[in-house]
């Protein structure tokens, strides 16, 4: 059975009551309250359905490395279940009231997995290699408001600003901020983590499991979980019977027709996530700098049947903001529904009466599973107006490797999403975001919209302005915005103290244990 939310109430709920909706759904699967741990070894397999490919917080990119970095590395605040800004390293802020200072005050006693004690040195010479253009981070742009950093005493750390940033807290509970030791060697990490994550590397084999052990001194108290091994099974029908036969205990799928045929005492719960499935368009490659064409493209894209024939169901329509305190409406776009003789005025208004072809990208393997699915489905309905695309299905490293470095035409994309919209966009769409190459497009409204967006504390203001980001991303067609998935989490009935959450965090893992 899987334990659902309700999804036609999503507009209205703040990102804490969806999420708190969420636990209750758990709790009710899980029959009541958990008695606590008990005698039984505290292991956890957890099937994955694509190896890790970089190990460094600050560049990762592709899902299941981000989830493993959150574990290993600590970050100076948190998200909690509810997506709420909460401490992490720093165990409190202070906003200056003009806000153009913000001081850090350090947690005493926090310590990397080699045993050195965490200091604002660290968290000085992280903050400085990330805004680095070198390092290549991709969290650089969540870091540009930031013009100094400071090391005040060894447990105080102070940020000036060149403008007020609200979202600045959020930014820095995202694992792509870590903090990393001063003297870090970012090849060595590869092998050998050192963070202050409540886990630590114990070893790994790659293409086949990565397995990870509890820090005995993690600040928040060491994790119940003696051990977390994460099992790479890349069919989704493998882990099934892997869950059934009680060698996985936890996994989870983008396919709600796979994790139906689960059953037994395994309790499958369902998320509607934050992150987005987009049709990703190189706003820099020709014919596709051309707002027309972008337009043909976004009036041809029948969403629902996306959706509804190729991912399953899983998921509702979306535009670009899926946060629900500034959630986008998807009827604001030229075409609210799918027209296709607007969609060949739009080709012919850019010479391409005749149609055109085009190549796109999509991910094999991994995640989500109806990736390819998806991209036919696509290719189907393009053809309709004589858009011909060329499918390049590519292993999870090769794509990642091509998407970073904007080597397409078009995308097909699982993007990550945050509950604020800034923090989520205003790397791809400023033109000093880490990630402005592979969008290829901004704008002197967008900048300024995004300033607004950080320098506003108002939240009805704020959901105003980023209405008016949402309004040009759909009208200049920059992405074509598909769907927002649900994750459905499964867990073995001897599982307790895990909660999904929104952003795909596995926070509570930390907080998970075997009865």
């Amino acid at each position: 059975m899987i334990g659902r939310r309700n999804p036609a109430g999503r507009k209205g709920l703040s990102a804490l009551a969806l999420i708190s909706a969420g636990a209750l759904a758990l709790t009710a699967c899980a029959g009541g309250e958990d008695a606590g741990p008990g005698d039984a070894p505290q292991e956890l397999v957890i099937g994955l359905s694509a190896d890790v490919d970089n190990l460094n917080p600050w560049t990762a990119t592709h899902y299941s490395s981000v989830e493993i970095l959150s574990l290993l590395y600590g970050t100076l605040t948190e998200l909690d279940e509810g997506l709420e800004v909460v401490p992490g390293i720093a165990e409190d802020w202070e906003v200056s009231e003009d806000g153009l200072t913000v001081t850090f005050n350090l947690r005493d006693g926090v310590t990397f997995a080699d045993g050195t004690d965490l200091d604002a040195d660290d968290v000085v010479a992280s903050y400085e290699a990330i805004k680095d253009e070198d390092t290549g981070a991709v969290s650089a742009t969540y870091l540009s408001t930031v013009d100094q950093i400071d090391a005040v005493d060894p447990l105080t750390v102070e940020l000036t600003l060149n403008s007020p940033d609200a979202a600045l807290p959020s930014k820095l509970a995202l694992s792509s901020t870590a903090i990393l030791p001063a003297d870090v060697d970012l090849e060595a990490i590869q092998t050998t983590p050192n963070g202050t994550g409540p886990f630590t590397l114990e070893n790994r084999t790659p293409s086949e499991s990565l397995t990870l052990a509890s820090n005995p001194d993690f600040w928040a108290g060491e994790p119940v979980l003696d051990r977390v091994e994460y099992r790479v099974i890349p069919d989704e029908q493998a882990v099934v019977s892997a869950l059934q036969a009680g060698n996985v205990q936890m996994a989870t799928f983008d396919d709600p027709l796979v994790a139906q045929t689960i059953g037994g005492t395994v309790e499958v719960i369902e998320t509607p996530k934050l992150d987005y499935q987009v049709l990703q368009i190189n706003n820099q490659a020709e014919p596709l700098d051309d707002v027309n064409v972008r337009l043909a493209l976004a009036c041809a894209v029948d969403r629902e049947e996306v959706l509804e024939s190729a991912a399953l169901g899983a998921g509702e329509v979306t535009g670009p903001i899926t946060s629900p305190a500034f959630l986008s409406d998807p009827s604001d776009r030229p075409c609210p529904e799918p027209d296709l003789d607007r969609a060949r005025d739009y080709l012919a208004e850019a010479g391409y009466e005749d149609g055109l072809s085009l190549s796109i990208i999509v991910m094999q393997d991994g995640y989500p599973s109806t990736a390819v699915a998806q991209t036919e489905n696509l290719q189907a309905q393009l053809e309709q107006i004589d858009v011909t695309l060329e499918i390049e299905a590519l292993e999870s490293g090769n794509y990642v490797d091509r998407w970073m470095a904007a080597d397409f035409e078009l995308a097909l994309a699982l993007n990550g999403s945050q509950p604020d919209p800034g923090v989520s966009y205003e790397r791809y769409f400023m033109a000093e975001g880490s990630l402005n190459s592979v969008a290829g497009y901004t704008s002197e409204t967008l900048e300024e919209l995004f300033v607004q967006g950080r320098e506003e504390t108002d939240e009805e203001a704020r959901a105003a302005i980023y209405e008016e980001v949402s309004r040009e991303l759909e009208h200049e067609a920059v992405w074509v915005w598909l769907f927002a998935p649900y994750e459905y989490t499964a867990l073995a009935d001897n599982v307790s103290g895990f909660t999904p959450m929104a952003n795909g965090s596995v926070r509570t893992l930390r907080d998970t244990y075997i009865d």
